[in-house]
């Protein structure tokens, strides 16, 4: 079932992927940063930005699994 949350962890999963398999947006030196370019930097930052993404996405189907169990357990008992 799809659900706006479920969206959301999609698009956090989806992101990095996305960024990374564009490469003409990052293939340049140009602005450099304390002397790495530009290149590398993206790469990295996108390793922090990853990260972040998966963390939400976790913490957001943590949430929803538990929501489904107690909405599970709600119908459950009223059904009874």
């Amino acid at each position: 079932m799809v659900t706006p949350v479920r969206v959301v962890i999609a698009l956090c999963l989806v992101a990095p992927f996305v960024a990374m398999l564009w490469v003409s947006s990052y293939a340049k030196a140009d602005p450099a940063f304390i002397g790495i370019p530009f290149f590398y930097w993206y790469q990295m930052l996108w390793v922090l930005i990853s990260t972040v993404l998966t963390m939400i996405a976790y913490q957001l189907w943590q949430r929803d699994q538990r929501g489904r169990k107690a909405a599970k357990a709600l119908q459950e008992g009223a059904s009874r």
